[in-house]
């Protein structure tokens, strides 16, 4: 095995660095699960020196005059540590069939697969997203610290906890229109953010709000880096020093975050967000970035981020498809009609599963509806049919539903909204 510049094919013999070796089987040793620690302390070194000296490593396995099948040096910084990662395009060769390296580590980038059969529950604990520095180089992710590359559609840790965030500042939640804010404006939903931060440790003793900035000029000014090395001087030991951005963009592209009055910046890793192939979603979009200890680097940098598609800038309440947000838009007109009608609405974008008798539920809207007359209250489950992950099929009326009986389930579509259809469906649907 040899090591070659980044972006070459491997073919100059010239250039080709060869590996010792004794580095060479205690890195296939590692790659097969089999290393010992002497092992992977030297895969460390190895995908480190490459990394920084902007080698990739080339397989001897079709021999020495053939092309080589390449391997990247990474790191997966979800669960902080290293691995090698294939080349595997059309044009360039693929291992022999019993090459340690002919199978990948792991295959499925969350970025392509995307589903909600697994359960999403707040996440227990602190507002925590890195660990301390990597001192193994195969070490198994932690369940709910999966990365980019999963091996199936597990829920990035970074989302669950803008989740926690939302959910705590209720900016997922619509008071009736005679008790909301005059004016709903960006200022309003970031405040709001800000309040639950304080609620929420990132390590013990050290509130989210002290390390949460909603503009990205205080990344491109430096603040956020001062802050955080001012405050890693004291941190707990065993976590990592951490902090976040929450911005407002309206797209993002790869690793690339283009906030709303500010410019770009790059992050180490790609932008994960639950548009994926088969369930485009377009911005805007709230941005949570989490800043941190780069192994390569002397100092700290953006490292991951997760997009939340949301309804608007004025409103973060968050969406998970087109449909969604257009049958949401619909629904925050229908409360003028349904107002008219004696009936006022709060509105509930889940962001959790519920537990019930029937397993995990999450519907795609809440709606509590409150005769102003009578003051009886009904409360009404949205399923979004169009919806590229539609809610779990219920009725309320079968013994094992979740549902309770003063609970309404209605389907809505996308071409009902375009028809205007969605207030005498409500209307409907509560039948005081």
């Amino acid at each position: 095995m040899w090591l070659i510049d980044r972006q070459t094919d491997g073919a100059a013999r010239g250039r080709r660095i060869a590996l010792p070796p004794v580095l060479r089987d205690a890195l296939i040793r590692w790659y097969v699960g089999a290393g010992s620690q002497q092992d992977e302390a030297a895969g460390i070194m190895l995908v480190q020196q490459a990394r920084i000296g902007a080698k990739w490593i080339a397989c001897d396995c079709l021999g020495r005059s053939a092309l080589p099948p390449i391997l990247t040096p990474a790191y997966l910084s979800e669960a902080e540590t290293y691995y090698l990662r294939r080349l595997t395009q059309s044009n360039r060769p693929e291992h022999r069939a019993d090459c340690p390296f002919f199978r990948d580590q792991a295959t499925n980038r969350i970025t392509h697969v995307h589903n909600r059969a697994t359960p999403v529950e707040p996440p227990t604990g602190f507002f925590q997203v890195l660990l301390p520095a990597p001192d193994k180089l195969a070490q198994k992710p932690q369940r709910d610290l999966i990365d980019d590359r999963t091996r199936d559609a597990s829920i990035p840790r970074l989302a669950r906890l803008l989740r926690r965030l939302i959910d705590l500042s209720g900016v997922n939640r619509l008071s009736p229109l005679g008790q909301t804010p005059a004016v709903h404006s960006i200022a309003h939903e970031f405040r709001a953010l800000g309040r639950a931060a304080g609620q929420i440790e990132i390590a013990p003793g050290i509130e989210l709000v002290r390390l949460l900035w909603t503009h990205a000029a205080a990344l491109h000014g430096k603040q956020v880096y001062a802050a955080l090395r001012r405050m890693a001087e004291n941190w707990p030991t065993g976590h990592a020093p951490q902090a976040f951005l929450a911005l407002f963009a309206e797209k993002f592209e790869g690793n690339i975050i283009r906030p709303a009055g500010a410019d770009p910046f790059y992050l180490a890793n790609r932008v994960q967000s639950p548009s994926v192939r088969s369930n485009r979603i377009g911005g805007p979009y709230l941005i949570l970035v989490v800043v941190g200890q780069y192994p390569e680097s002397r100092g700290y940098s953006p490292l991951r981020a997760y997009a939340q598609p949301i309804l608007s800038g004025r409103c973060f309440v968050p969406v998970e498809s087109e449909a969604e947000r257009t049958v949401l838009r619909e629904l925050l007109r229908a409360r003028h009609a349904l107002r008219r009608e004696g009936v006022e609405c709060a509105i509930e974008k889940p962001v959790f599963d519920s537990l019930t008798p029937a397993g995990p539920f999450r519907p795609d809207f809440l709606v509590e509806a409150r005769s102003i007359e009578t003051g009886e209250i009904k409360q009404i489950i949205l399923e979004v049919k169009d919806s590229e992950q539609p809610a779990p099929a219920l009725d309320p009326q079968t013994p094992s539903s979740p549902l309770p009986r003063s609970t309404a389930l209605l389907k809505v579509s996308s071409n009902d909204c375009e028809q205007h259809r969605l207030p005498r469906m409500l209307l409907d649907a509560i039948s005081f």
